[in-house]
């Protein structure tokens, strides 16, 4: 049995999904404080959001991570379905990033101090856009 997953995605899968399901996995288990910090950075970047309960919406976080995660790990998942995952979720991460100011410099694209930990899901976006650029040409090739 061929497996869809490629040995050059190997690396960029296996640490991202690895991080992905670590960071779902301490999410799930996150307490009424955690829930309501993380709640309130979303909703205020995401007003519609604030309709959701905290710990409802940290729950709906994690199970998000847990899969996207998982899909990246499982050599079974296709790399343009991994990728679009990867980069669908990365992609709600930057947006919440490019809609809190606080996160940036001001004037500027670069993040503040405070800004770093979500910054730094730039290289997520990356690697899912590789993945689904990776799966284009390997079509093409065929």
């Amino acid at each position: 049995m061929r497996l869809p997953m490629r040995a050059r995605t190997v690396p960029g899968r296996v640490t991202t999904g690895a991080f992905l399901l670590h960071s779902g996995l301490e999410h799930w288990r996150g307490g009424d404080e955690q829930a309501s910090g993380v709640h309130t950075m979303a909703s205020n970047a995401f007003p519609f959001l604030k309709t959701v309960p905290p710990r409802r919406f940290l729950r709906l976080l994690s199970a998000a991570e847990i899969a996207t995660g998982t899909a990246l790990l499982a050599p079974v998942v296709p790399p343009a379905l991994a990728g679009a995952a990867l980069t669908g979720f990365s992609g709600g991460l930057l947006a919440l990033y490019a809609r809190t100011p606080a996160l940036r410099k001001p004037g500027s694209i670069w993040p503040s101090q405070a800004g770093l930990g979500v910054s730094k899901d730039v290289w997520m976006l990356g690697i899912g856009l590789d993945l689904l650029a990776g799966a284009v040409a390997d079509r093409r090739r065929r």
